[in-house]
């Protein structure tokens, strides 16, 4: 079993509904238990760093996404959900993150478009599981932060946006997607089937 978490800050419905296309049935829950019994899970994202970091500490899920990562399953943050899985975001003031990779999130600094919004290719800097059977090519993205890693060797995936931009991040277990799979096409699927098929669910 796979789980979605929903401590009300998600795109939910539409990653559960890209894991239900691909044939696979995720569990939308915010029930500790459940989670901690899954094998493996996704912590999705929508808004503001710190309002979401609130919301996680005010639940527990905060520390349960913690030892769930510690449990050495799967884990994979989407959009916000993979900023929330680093150390500090500077959005709207300093935020705590939930510390599980080493590294920052800072905005954009230029005179180009804020947010970062459309389609933009995506280039693998190393191999991953996440990568089984998949071809370069673009994804799409939403997202006015990005990451800046503690450890280059977390970088799995990159695109440019008048810089590098940190686009998919994994180290061991934890896995992150700056951009979002669930409306990415056909790359943005099979990147959630090789995750799906990382937890050892079955189609």
């Amino acid at each position: 079993m796979v789980v979605i978490i929903d401590y009300g800050r998600g795109n939910l419905h539409s990653v559960s509904k890209a894991v239900e296309r691909l044939g696979y049935e995720a569990v939308v829950t915010s029930d500790k238990q459940l989670i901690m019994e899954a094998d493996g899970a996704i912590l999705p994202g929508v808004g503001a760093f710190g309002d979401a970091m609130a919301e996680l500490a005010a639940t527990g899920l905060d520390e349960v996404v913690k030892r769930f990562a510690e449990s050495g399953k799967p884990l994979l943050g989407i959009c916000l959900g993979m900023q929330l899985l680093f150390t500090h975001s500077e959005e709207h003031g300093m935020h705590a993150g939930l510390n599980l990779l080493p590294g920052d999130v800072v905005r954009f600094q230029g005179t180009y478009k804020v947010p970062h919004m459309g389609w933009n290719r995506l280039v693998l800097q190393q191999d991953s599981p996440l990568f089984r059977n998949l071809e370069e090519g673009h994804v799409y993205f939403v997202h006015s932060y990005h990451a800046i890693l503690g450890r280059a060797e977390d970088l799995l995936a990159s695109t440019d946006y008048y810089q590098p931009v940190t686009a998919i991040v994994g180290h061991n277990n934890v896995y992150g997607m700056q951009f979002h799979p669930e409306k990415s096409g056909s790359l943005g699927m099979q990147l959630l089937s090789n995750f799906m098929a990382l937890c050892g669910a079955k189609e």
